[in-house]
């Protein structure tokens, strides 16, 4: 029983002892300290409120810009460790970052800022301010050797960057100057800061030597972002590439102005996920066959000069998202291998010398929504049923060889802003539109389509431009048809030959004021449409057509808002009033049969203003009979008389 009292007695004093400590850490304990009192160290704060008296703000500012003063809370009768933007260390309350990006900040940045009296700063953030000057020339910035993340994007920072940055903030891990107006050559003494893990200078007036590239390739052994978009790399040896840390999860190089051929190695390193090399125009090379990344989510090689094929193994990028070979050199067939890229939202291969049959499995991915194949000589049908396409927005297949008629699944798909399928090899008639859709851009122009244009294509509430000229469609657009029109609409349907516009006088208790550019060149008009005159137009062609007669005033109401009126090739005899109002620069009646003295009538001031913005007037090949270089020796603008 002793003994079962003992133990008893000393587990009672060891829970008396703990409880002790415990009490004991809860009243000396920094930590706990922190929520109790303030922390901010005095000579801190007056850093911090130094700074904000300092800046100026941006007068425009506030949510309706998307962004706010975060200065604005911060006041001495404060802690200022729960200021706005500014972190503290738990225990010693000393500030360790400071976040002022979109903070209205105005002016320029001392090189002896208070800010960087901070002497435990770890992290500072800037971005996207209204900041300018040249202080990373020479800034006690460089001093704060504890240093690890500086962001100064999107700003106006100037100059050039001085070597002491790099020489002495050597713990930076994040590094982004990027959309400022920093130039010149970028330091050798960047290859110092070897624990770089994100590096973007992007967009600057910066550039690269070849030795100084090739030491950052070599020495940021942990860089995994690496992002320098239009930093000038024209000196730089494209080989150097190989170097490049095996860790690296982007490459963004955009119009670098790189030169030379770039090993396909590049495109094998483990962890790639984000590949842009575009506007490099000079960059050439290959795909590699095998070993590509299978980690790629992002590959953009648009406006450069690769060659060769795609090869199959590009089926196996089940993780990509975003690709685009736009403007290339490549050649061969599009491998028929797309079938798995289930996360593939955007594809563009167009302007790439692709020939062959047209790959069916991209009708497949069901998260498309831009597919580009345009300029290129892919030949073969659309499918004839589609069901997986419902998230695609823009599809462009236009100026190839496509054969076959429109697919009616097109206009079942809910999300489709723009159909471009122009300048193909399709035929026959097209269906009518089942169902509202969303399109706003339709472009079926330069094929062999043939029969009437549907009525329910002006049914479609959002559309804007309808070009469905150079084909072989006929029957007659009467003006309830276009009335159905809500939005700015763009309608060309030139070249024709059997399509004609209604003339009942039913048509003018129709108005049209979204109508801002007609194209009916080349059709079978005989007189003009009474419709156009309750229109808004500005440019309105009917050239090449059968209209015979005159151009009266009655007939010319509605023209007042036109800068550009074509009625060359037509019959027309005579001009009562000029054909067009104040706005006009171009003016097209040659090649009709005008008679007698037609300009001295038009052009005798009935129109101040028309010496003023006509620039083009062609009236050759009529029959009149006045002395046209004296009508208008006194133009001051540029007139084309052809």
């Amino acid at each position: 029983m002793g003994k079962v009292v003992s133990m008893l007695y000393r587990i009672l004093c060891l829970l008396l002892a703990f409880l002790h400590f415990q009490v004991h850490c809860s009243l000396s304990s920094p930590s706990s300290f922190l929520h109790s009192a303030h922390l901010c160290l005095p000579e801190q704060r007056a850093a911090l409120l130094e700074f904000k008296n300092a800046i100026s703000l941006d007068d425009y500012c506030g949510p309706v810009y998307s962004n706010y003063p975060r200065t604005s809370s911060w006041n001495e009768s404060t802690d200022c460790c729960s200021w706005d933007g500014v972190s503290c260390h738990t225990v010693t309350g000393h500030v360790i970052g400071i976040d002022l990006s979109n903070s209205c900040l105005y002016g320029t940045l001392p090189a002896n800022s208070s800010l960087f009296h901070l002497q435990r700063l770890q992290w500072l953030d800037l971005s996207s301010n209204n900041l300018h000057g040249s202080f990373l020339e020479n800034s006690s910035l460089f001093h704060r050797q504890g240093l690890q993340q500086l962001n100064l994007a999107f700003n106006d920072f100037n100059g050039s960057i001085s070597s002491e940055l790099f020489n002495q903030l050597v713990s930076l891990t994040h590094l982004n100057l990027s959309y400022n107006s920093f130039s010149d050559l970028i330091p050798y003494e960047i290859s110092l800061l070897s624990k770089l893990v994100s590096l973007d200078l992007s967009n600057n007036g910066l550039r690269f030597d070849s030795q100084g590239f090739d030491m950052l390739a070599r020495n940021l052994t942990e860089l995994r972002n690496f992002i320098i978009d239009s930093v000038d790399m024209s000196d730089a040896a494209i080989p150097s590439f190989m170097n490049l840390t095996p860790s690296l999860e982007s490459l963004s190089l955009t119009d670098c102005q790189l030169d030379g051929e770039l090993s396909s190695e590049v495109f094998s390193l483990p962890y790639l996920q984000h590949i842009d090399l575009g506007w490099n125009q000079n960059l050439t090379g290959y795909l590699p066959k095998t070993d590509l990344s299978n980690a790629i989510k992002l590959l953009d090689l648009s406006f450069c000069r690769f060659r060769g094929s795609i090869p199959a193994s590009f089926g196996n990028l089940t993780q990509i998202i975003f690709l685009d070979f736009s403007r290339n050199d490549f050649g061969g067939q599009i491998p028929d291998t797309f079938g798995n890229l289930n996360k593939l939202t955007f594809l563009s291969f167009s302007f790439c010398n692709f020939c062959g049959q047209l790959p069916t499995t991209m009708f497949n991915l069901t998260e498309l929504t831009h597919l580009d194949l345009s300029h290129n000589r892919l030949e073969g049908s659309l499918p004839n049923h589609v069901s997986e396409l419902q998230l695609l927005e823009d599809i462009s297949i236009n100026n190839n060889l496509i054969s076959g008629g429109v697919p009616s699944w097109l206009f079942t798909l809910l999300s489709l802003r723009r159909l471009d399928l122009s300048y193909n090899k399709l035929t026959g008639p097209i269906d009518q539109i089942q169902k509202p859709n969303s399109l706003e851009y339709i472009d079926l122009s330069s094929n062999d389509i043939h029969g009437s244009i549907p009525n329910s294509f002006f049914d479609l509430v959002s559309l804007e431009t309808l070009d469905l000229s150079s084909n072989n469609l006929s029957g007659v657009i009467r003006s309830n048809m276009l009335a159905k029109l809500k939005n700015r609409t763009d309608l060309h349907l030139s070249n024709n030959s059997l399509l004609s516009l209604s003339t009942s006088g039913n048509d003018v208790n129709y108005s049209f004021p979204q109508l801002v550019k007609v194209s009916f060149s080349s059709c079978s008009i005989r007189q003009f449409p009474s419709f156009f005159r309750t229109s808004t137009l500005e440019l309105l062609d009917l050239s090449n057509n059968k209209i015979h007669g005159r151009i009266s005033k009655w007939e010319a109401e509605g023209w007042e808002r036109l800068s550009v009126l074509n009625l060359s090739y037509n019959f027309l005899t005579t001009l009562e009033q000029f054909p067009a109002g104040k706005n006009i620069q171009v003016l097209d009646l040659q090649s009709n049969m005008l008679q007698g003295p037609i300009l001295s009538t038009c052009l005798n001031l009935q129109n101040p203003n028309l010496t003023q913005v006509l620039v083009v007037f062609l009236i050759s090949k009529n029959k009149m009979t006045e002395n046209i270089p004296q009508l208008i020796c006194n133009w001051s603008s540029l007139m084309v008389l052809d």
